[in-house]
């Protein structure tokens, strides 16, 4: 018969027989880009993930997984185990406009992820051909009021954040133009450049290479303010629209389910991540604004996310958008 000594002391004897669990991370993490490598989305992951990786002391391993808008690659992580070393660098497409616009969506962004930080917005803007008569927004805004349905606006697709924009921009001046999808922003600026379409809404780090070399001037940005990377430039509110911001943007986000340590883990390595200077200034080079402080938390994303999620909805109503 076992002696009590020896039955009280086999607890701590099993314990030193267990392996013990590993601190997180203890491997590479893979990072899911919903979106081909190079565009706006990719670029801002990037900019994220080799700082944070060295915070973190493992390596961030980037992974474009691509299709439906970016519903595949947001699916694939809102199915991954939640174990943090499978996370989404998200955007407005998979996260805000897909979950209005695509019926029998994979993934419900409420419940199947648990956000970590904002990294940035990208704001939207409106921009023309150079053959265009308008050179603000104002006068644009002008032209489509005098022409009906005249006018021809490009955006990167139907349903996307641009097009959501677009309608909005149009009930809020009570104007028409006619829109026109293209297969991603790319698609779009060679004909903004020939003047087969008049304008095109589009993110502002799209449209910068156009403005500069004076191919495709922007005309309009949808901020609160004029941003200093194009201080020249007039916002939609001043073009007249009260209160009219529009854009997309970068966050960070984990499956359900991950573990608070893990949360807490990821919260720590990406706050303190977008206060070093370097980051802050990359990304405001490539025409993003930087998160808010509050927005760079769990809880502080998850809010910003539910308004987006319902200015999204408003927008689809706007333009009797169903989902299909």
């Amino acid at each position: 018969m076992l002696s009590r000594r020896l039955l009280l002391a086999a607890p701590a004897l099993a314990a030193l027989h267990r392996p013990a669990l590993a601190a997180y991370p203890d491997r590479p993490i893979r990072v899911i880009v919903p979106f081909a490598a190079g565009g706006n989305t990719d670029i801002l992951a990037r900019i994220l993930a080799t700082p944070m990786a060295e915070r973190l002391g493992r390596p961030m391993v980037i992974e474009n997984r691509t299709g439906a808008g970016g519903s595949v690659g947001a699916e694939l992580v809102a199915k991954a185990a939640p174990d943090g070393y499978t996370l989404l660098f998200g955007a407005g497409g998979p996260l805000t406009a897909n979950p209005v616009l695509q019926a029998n969506l994979g993934y419900d962004v409420e419940r199947d992820f648990r956000p970590i930080g904002l990294v940035g917005i990208l704001p939207m803007i409106c921009q023309v051909s150079a053959r265009t008569q308008a050179r603000s927004l104002t006068e644009l805004i002008a032209l489509m009021r005098a022409r009906p349905g005249a006018i021809t606006v490009g955006t990167p697709g139907s349903g996307s954040a641009a097009h959501l924009a677009l309608e909005l921009l149009m009930a809020g001046a009570n104007v028409r133009a006619t829109h026109v999808p293209y297969r991603g922003g790319s698609a779009m600026i060679p004909d903004l450049i020939t003047g087969t379409v008049d304008a095109g809404m589009v993110e502002l780090p799209s449209a910068l290479p156009q403005h500069r070399d004076g191919t495709a001037p922007i005309i309009g940005i949808a901020t609160m303010e004029r941003s200093s990377v194009i201080p020249n430039v007039q916002t939609f509110i001043e073009a007249g629209l009260p209160g009219f911001t529009a854009g997309s943007y970068g966050g960070l986000l984990a499956p359900a389910g991950v573990p608070a340590e893990v949360t807490t883990a990821l919260s720590t390595a990406f706050r303190a991540t977008l206060q070093e200077p370097a980051v802050v200034s990359r990304i405001a080079e490539v025409g993003a604004i930087p998160g808010a402080p509050a927005q760079r938390t769990p809880e502080g994303f998850a809010a910003f996310l539910s308004q987006e999620l319902a200015n999204a909805r408003r927008a689809a109503q706007l333009a009797g958008l169903r989902p299909s």
